[in-house]
């Protein structure tokens, strides 16, 4: 192998070291409930660390940007997202999970950030429950690798405000039928202290 490829092969290398070690620094299945920072006991949760993980965060509304261009340069002004967080919990097997109820424009769906540290690969069913007893659900496949990912429903038309919903996510062995047990169970709703 020529001197040139050692080199890109080396720094190839230091580049994953470089993103996966945060990663595998901040798991902590301790089964115990974490409060994201910021988040109050009454109060709706910021997304936590996972979204951190994704290279996420919370979106900054259009109208806290500086104002460079003249009024008819202005770009379009999207919506402001709504994000209504549960807090961020952990079971003992090594799964994480937090799961929002997001709004934006005339929209509504639910997402969940999960991080799978089992060694098994999981199902999440993830649920968003509306007025009127209204539900839409999806099922996603959870690799069995420690790294941050995400699972969401299909964004659907809001009847109502985006606090008059909410998200589960809960997350079991694959493939394993009506016998699994579940390991983790998230809601996106914080004020009766749900989630398991």
């Amino acid at each position: 192998m020529s001197p040139v490829n050692l080199r890109v092969v080396g720094l190839g290398t230091a580049v994953t070291v470089a993103v996966l070690l945060p990663l595998v620094a901040n798991a902590r299945p301790t089964g115990e409930p974490v409060r994201p920072a910021g988040a109050s006991a009454e109060g709706d949760a910021k997304p936590g660390e996972l979204l951190r993980g994704l290279g996420l965060g919370p979106r900054t509304p259009a109208s806290a940007a500086p104002a460079t261009a003249s009024p008819a340069q202005a770009a379009p002004v999207s919506p402001e997202r709504v994000t209504h967080c549960g807090p961020e919990l952990a079971s003992p097997e090594g799964a994480e999970a937090q799961t929002c109820v997001l709004g934006e424009g005339p929209d509504v769906w639910a997402r969940t950030y999960y991080r799978n540290a089992t060694g098994r690969q999981l199902d999440a069913f993830l649920t968003l429950m509306g007025p009127g007893g209204r539900t839409v659900q999806v099922d996603c496949p959870v690799p069995a690798q420690d790294e941050p990912g995400t699972c969401e429903t299909p964004r659907e038309h809001a009847r109502g405000a985006v606090t008059a919903y909410t998200a589960v996510s809960e997350f079991a062995g694959s493939g394993e039928g009506g016998s699994t047990p579940l390991l983790l169970r998230a809601g996106s709703n914080t004020a009766d202290g749900e989630g398991s």
